[in-house]
């Protein structure tokens, strides 16, 4: 109370924005981002004074691709932005380009990336930055303008993702946070490592409210060396082949429970690429003599690479299935694109359980809204269909799908495919916001449907009060959203019999 009445409800939400711990005291490091914003000044952390210092070995020269959000894609695009302040958006219009169109980075800053000893097969997951939340713990908060300072494994990661942006968090308000990866390939002196990272960036500064944008996931590879000293190729991009892949949040007030609008939409391109593999800092003759990094005429002196033959290798395709498992166990079960999930049922002779939701299934955003209220698909993936019954109820019985309502709204007016177009249909039809969890025949016909929202109020109850006799509890498992979850789908299952006969 008295820190409102001294400072005013902003200044409150700005002071708490920095005071991390709670305690009502910003200390040095909590007070850091308002320092270097006043002088314009950033100290060298330990990390890049010890790295700096030793300035022999490789470099690796880094460049930034970027294309901003097209805004047309975002929901409230449709009618004009109404009743959204231009303020609120400052931040997400002014942000197009790359912070740091390019960057030198030494090759050994890199070793973040090498797997750990026990590590060693192909398409055996580690991971980099641990992810620390999950259902029961929560989500860390909206109300930050600033990222804690990067440790360990994570310095390499805020430094490549602040080429985009000077205000990266590593670790997400949601999970599944951190970093994941897998070796691809491996020679005698070399690895190819897949990773996916899940991070966002905040847009806006004081005095302005946060706005966070944050990308479905990061994905890449990098080839190096198993000592870290070489890196061949570096790739790092935001995967853009749906038609939505970036959640975004903003508030409205100065506190944590303010309005918070959320909206999606699509970035054409976000990418890191080396420009070439890394070179050293210093070039040395036979002798050991340091000589110059140019020939006599000028031209900077060209390095042979020697190719590498890789013993051991998996596809890509593998290698990032690995990571997204890794990432959400629910996808033990396969997710088929619509058009393909109705194609393999008919030739299965298996139910489609399909997903519809507003929001991706699966990227690490929390997919209707936040703070995550019931319905959100981030919800169904961290509790139900991650449970082991209902993985092998699935795997067993039905052909897996999730979409976008966005995709399917395209496929319906998509007048080529006539039996497409009558599939989507029939799925919107029965589509309620946020997220609808249907069960189809082969044909598209909808035999079952319910809407998250109330399947999440009713597993909220006590089973005395649940009237319909559809949705009982089994006493087979404590969970009850995991026993109603399944109860839907054998539900499913009894009413298709007449029809799959």
């Amino acid at each position: 109370e008295l820190a409102l009445k001294s400072l005013g409800s902003e200044g409150l939400f700005l002071f708490s924005s920095l005071d991390t711990n709670n305690d009502l005291y910003l200390s040095p490091e909590e007070f850091k981002p308002i320092a270097e914003k006043l002088t314009g000044v950033a100290p060298i952390s330990e990390f890049e004074e010890e790295e700096t210092s030793d300035t022999s070995g490789e470099t690796l020269s880094i460049v930034a691709k970027f294309q901003p959000l097209v805004m047309e894609t975002m929901t409230k695009s449709k009618d004009g932005f109404l009743g959204i302040s231009h303020v609120a958006l400052s931040g997400l219009r002014n942000w197009t380009a790359p912070a740091a169109p390019m960057s030198v980075l030494l090759a050994k800053q890199f070793k973040a990336f090498l797997p750990p000893k026990n590590k060693l097969d192909l398409g055996d997951p580690w991971w980099i930055i641990p992810s620390e939340l999950n259902i029961f713990t929560g989500y860390l908060s909206n109300n930050r303008f600033y990222p804690p300072p990067p440790k360990g494994k994570e310095i390499i990661i805020h430094r490549l993702l602040s080429m985009f942006h000077p205000r990266p968090f590593v670790k997400t308000r949601f999970a599944p946070q951190g970093a994941v990866a897998c070796i691809q390939a491996s020679s005698t002196f070399y690895y190819t490592i897949a990773f996916r990272i899940h991070a966002e960036f905040q847009l806006n500064e004081p005095p302005h409210f946060p706005f966070w944008f944050s990308p479905g996931q990061f994905t890449g590879y990098i080839i190096l060396s198993k000592d870290s000293s070489h890196v061949r190729e570096f790739k790092l991009f935001v995967p853009n082949n749906r038609s939505l892949n970036v959640d975004m949040e903003w508030l409205y007030g100065a506190s944590e429970s303010s309005n918070m609008e959320v909206d999606i939409g699509y970035l054409p391109q976000m990418e890191l690429e080396s420009t070439g593999p890394s070179i050293p800092s210093v070039i040395h003759d036979e002798n050991g003599n340091v000589i110059d990094s140019r020939d006599p005429s000028g031209e900077p002196i060209q390095f042979v690479f020697e190719e590498i033959t890789w013993q051991q290798e998996i596809p890509w395709e593998e290698a990032a299935r690995k990571l997204e498992v890794a990432m959400y166990p629910f996808k033990k079960v396969s997710y088929l694109p619509f058009t393909q999930a109705f194609e393999r049922a008919k030739a299965e002779k298996k139910l489609v359980h399909s997903i519809l939701l507003w929001g991706a299934l699966d990227d690490h955003k929390p997919l209707s809204a936040s703070p995550p209220v019931p319905g959100s698909g981030r919800t169904l993936r961290e509790t139900v269909l991650e449970s082991s019954p209902i993985l092998a109820l699935l795997n067993e019985s039905f052909i897996s799908s999730w979409s976008l309502v966005k995709e399917l709204e395209e496929l319906q007016n998509n007048r080529e495919n006539e039996f497409y177009s009558k599939l989507a249909d029939l799925h919107l039809e029965k589509y309620n916001f946020p997220v609808e969890m249907i069960i189809c025949l082969p044909n598209g016909t909808v035999i079952h449907h319910i809407n998250a929202n109330y399947f999440l109020d009713i597993t909220s109850m006590k089973p005395e009060d649940v009237e319909s006799s559809i949705f009982s509890f089994s006493t087979n498992f404590e969970d009850p959203s995991t026993a109603t979850y399944l109860q839907f789908l054998k539900e499913g299952l009894q009413r298709a019999k007449p029809y799959l006969r």
